[in-house]
């Protein structure tokens, strides 16, 4: 006799992924449960999943067998394949995840190519260690894989939301473009992993240690998937000397975090390339037509534009501080917010002659100049963070929080990065990222048409599309536009002038809605002589900020009138960039 409703009896785990019966990619509820089908899949999981107690001893090393335990920056993901629409961990014995003996082999037998070519390990190492892929002749070693050693089973419901079609083309500013809404993974959060390797015959210390350089070569790319957005990177690895680094520099940021399933916040290392690659969509857009503009992006960044995954030039690692995070704001207003310091940096994924290689190099410090002009990373990044230049805000707590705020960390990157210390500086500083990309442009053997550009798009960077205003602050109190996206910018005056608003107006964006207009305050920082040694100088901060607002005007009567006002000159606003007409 048929079991009423039997199904439900089924775990998770072995249901199919069809409406009704398992959803694990949906990130809401169903309707007919207030547990979410990924929360119950988990706590199904881990409730008979056993853990593997890190070793007390030192990881073992014999003439037949090494292991070696390494610590995962921030997430680590492997695509197990069992169930369609979501990436979830392989499962090993006992439900513990696992990276597959398959995959550290593959990766290894990568890098001692790699190895071999450039001299630092003798040729025919490859087919010693892995096997010719040519015939059935297996090497001597045996690749074990890895299994977490720390507690794996905390923040394992990963959020993901692409949003690139939302925050650059759409002109439907208010609609979420098809395709864009957030959907659920599983990923470990900061992993401890133990690899294993074993060997079919004895070998030397020298040898084993030979063998332990090129896994640390292969562990500098990163491992298991999404490793260009900053998963699977190591906490603590030589990587950086062991890749070709394009472009590192340390950054200190605080904003509104990433809100988990669960209700957590976490700080995310995929926000710095989701930044970049929105702002190489821009320059780009504004170059060259938007097939073309986004074919240059997966290039550099990968995706799947072409209809199969395409790897990108570029891997980025960020290591840096434990995030703090804390709550701001109380009942329905309440948020985690983050504060983080640490170094970024930007790998070259793949050879590339020379010149290309300079070329990169000078786009990627542009662009990264140009995400910090802009406003920053992460979450509400086109507003700034109303808890330091808009005091009345922050002592209303119960409200929702509101921008972030970047800056350049150590003396090094501030010295690096101050094209831009002066209003005047602004329009030169635009000027010279669009021709960087111009030059990485032509350099692929495109040419660029000057009526041939992604004219459909909201935020094409082109002077025709974006106006960029700027004022001198003396302080974070001397923030003038803040209040504008609060009350009138322009009181009404019987008889002489109406009110200028442009709260909560289409243009301006609300909850839901993209802004198009971005509101910066950027630190000026002074170069002067260097006391120890004239002939250098040493970066200064000061008190002062850059006020930026930039636009991206629609047709709508309040984006005129405030355009209109802002022409006026007030407090010292004056446009640096874009078409001049209002």
């Amino acid at each position: 006799m048929p079991v009423p409703d039997g199904y439900k009896k089924v775990p998770m785990m072995f249901r199919a992924q069809i409406d009704g019966r398992s959803k694990l990619q949906y990130a809401g509820k169903t309707k007919d449960s207030q547990e979410r089908d990924i929360d119950k899949w988990v706590n199904e999981w881990i409730d008979k999943a056993e853990q593997i107690p890190a070793r007390d001893n030192k990881d073992e090393q014999t003439p037949v067998y090494g292991a070696t335990s390494r610590k995962i920056s921030w997430r680590f993901v492997t695509n197990g394949g069992q169930d369609d629409g979501i990436i979830r961990p392989v499962l090993g014995k006992a439900g513990i995840p696992f990276y597959p003996g398959s995959s550290m082999k593959g990766a290894f037998r990568n890098a001692c190519e790699r190895a071999e070519a450039s001299g630092v390990v003798p040729a025919g190492s490859t087919d010693r260690y892995c096997g010719k892929e040519t015939d059935l002749c297996p090497g001597i070693l045996r690749f074990l894989g890895a299994y977490p050693t720390n507690d794996w089973t905390k923040g394992l419901i990963d959020l993901v939301h692409p949003q690139q079609e939302w925050q650059v083309k759409t002109m439907q500013t208010d609609k979420t473009p098809s395709g864009e809404t957030a959907y659920s993974m599983v990923s470990l959060y900061k992993p401890t992993l133990r690899f294993a390797i074993s060997s079919n015959q004895p070998l030397s210390d020298t040898e084993w240690q030979t063998i332990w350089t090129i896994w640390e070569r292969a562990l500098s790319v990163g491992l298991g998937s999404k490793t260009a957005t900053g998963y699977g990177q190591l906490a603590e690895a030589p990587s950086a000397k062991l890749r070709k680094v394009l472009y590192s520099v340390g950054l200190k940021g605080q904003g509104q975090a990433a809100k988990l399933i669960d209700g957590s916040g976490e700080f995310r290392h995929n926000i710095f390339r989701a930044s970049l690659r929105g702002h190489a969509l821009r320059l780009f857009g504004g170059l060259t037509d938007d097939q073309t503009a986004d074919q240059l992006v997966e290039n550099l960044f990968g995706g799947l534009q072409s209809g199969e995954p395409t790897v990108g030039l570029l891997g980025l690692q960020f290591r840096g501080l434990e995030p703090e995070i804390k709550p701001f704001g109380s009942g329905n207003y309440a948020q985690p917010a983050y504060s983080v310091e640490g170094r970024l940096t930007w790998l070259l994924n793949c050879s590339l002659p020379e010149s290309h290689q300079k070329a990169l190099t000078n786009l990627i410090a542009s662009l990264m100049r140009f995400a910090m002009f802009m406003g920053g990373f992460g979450k509400s990044w086109r507003r700034v963070d109303h808890r330091k230049f808009f005091e009345d805000y922050y002592e209303s707590s119960y409200k929702a929080l509101i921008g972030c705020h970047w800056q350049w960390l150590d003396e090094q990157s501030q010295l690096r990065n101050t094209k831009f210390a002066s209003v005047e500086r602004i329009t030169p500083f635009l000027e010279n990222v669009r021709a960087t990309a111009r030059e990485w442009i032509e350099l692929q053997g495109i040419t660029i048409y000057p009526n041939q550009w992604a004219k459909d798009w909201r935020e094409a960077w082109h002077p025709s599309n974006v106006q960029v205003w700027s004022r001198l602050a003396d302080s974070d109190e001397d923030s003038i536009a803040v209040s504008w996206f609060h009350k009138p910018y322009q009181p009404a005056i019987q008889g002489i002038q109406t009110e200028g608003s442009i709260y909560k107006k289409p243009f301006t964006g609300k909850i839901g809605t993209i802004s198009r207009i971005i509101h910066r305050m950027y630190p000026v920082i002074r170069l002067i002589p260097d006391p120890n040694n004239l002939d250098k100088k040493i970066p200064k901060p000061t008190p002062k900020y850059l006020e930026i607002l930039t636009i991206f005007p629609d047709d709508s009567q309040e984006c005129r009138d405030f355009l209109e006002f802002l022409s006026t000159n007030p407090e010292g606003f004056k446009q640096v960039w874009g078409d001049v007409s209002v």
